[in-house]
């Protein structure tokens, strides 16, 4: 196993026990809920239950991300032990935190000359940034050096694919991401829109689906067209919702019966708080390798 400290932030929406077994660090975001500030801690301080319970109620919600200094202070942790860094942000297209990162590691290389300090944009998010940092951590326990998986990274980043529907507007439409008409008329017809992200990291509105189990068909059907050897798909699959498990078993379900090779079942994992804060529940999302985006 190669001896350096592969990073992340907590937006990967995996849980902790999963970043512990793969031997991932990674650093908070920050969340507010009615007011209070809380670090995007996987769920440790405000469970996902509660979360979306309490947005539902009506709690207001927004985020912060990792400033200058907190990433300084993260690095110099490592640093200073002797350590070197290889750290993968959240999406550029999402988040200045890539920019934030970037500046920190900066001051920290005039400090830390002697060390090495890389710092990637995922162009990615939530588990499918977390299926990218599962393969990062295969490809270092493999031995691939600091400087080889960060340029493997930059890459094979863009062959992670996101794909994802939302049955519930509501957050939509209050972040202003979705105008109220259009909202309206989408709750009306029963639209539920499915959408992925670009080459550039940014979230974007490919189809408007009439129906929640036709969107849960199209889900599947993008993976069949788009995977590795498409339905020989040998990969690894993660999916994540937002307070709708049903949902998200029945797209890894149908998921795993159309892909028979799979790499083990479908990981199932919650949207976090921060990209929680912008869905709102009721969005599943689909994350595979296939061809690039």
């Amino acid at each position: 196993m190669s001896d350096y400290v592969l990073s992340c932030c907590s937006t990967v929406d995996l849980t902790a026990e999963h970043l512990a077994s793969r031997n991932l660090s990674h650093i908070c975001f920050h969340f507010q809920l009615d007011g209070t500030s809380y670090p995007d801690d996987l769920g440790k301080s405000v469970p996902f239950e509660t979360f979306y319970r309490k947005m539902t109620e009506g709690a207001e919600t927004s985020t912060s991300q990792i400033n200058i200094a907190e990433y300084l202070d993260y690095f110099e942790g490592f640093l200073k032990e002797g350590k070197d860094v290889l750290h993968i942000t959240f999406s550029s297209g999402l988040s200045g935190s890539y920019l934030s990162a970037r500046s920190a590691a900066d001051i920290a290389r005039e400090r830390y000359p002697e060390r090495k300090l890389f710092v990637v944009d995922s162009l990615a998010a939530s588990s499918g940034y977390g299926l990218l940092m599962d393969k990062a951590a295969d490809l270092r326990d493999e031995g691939l050096g600091i400087e080889e998986l960060a340029k493997w990274v930059e890459e094979n980043r863009l062959r992670l694919h996101h794909w994802f529907f939302s049955t519930d507007l509501t957050f939509y439409i209050k972040g202003g991401r979705v105008s109220k008409t259009s909202g309206a008329i989408a709750g009306v017809l029963g639209i539920c829109p499915l959408l992925n992200m670009d080459e550039e990291g940014r979230l974007t509105p490919r189809m408007k689906i009439r129906s929640k189990k036709k969107v849960k068909e199209k889900i599947v059907e993008q993976m069949q067209l788009l995977a590795d050897d498409r339905t020989d798909y040998s990969g690894k699959c993660y999916i994540c919702h937002s307070a709708c498990l049903d949902d998200a078993k029945d797209v890894a379900e149908a998921v795993e019966n159309a892909f028979p090779k799979l790499n083990g079942k479908v990981e199932i994992n919650s949207i976090g708080t921060v990209i929680g804060s912008h869905t709102g529940p009721g969005t599943v999302a689909l994350f595979f390798w296939g061809d690039s985006r």
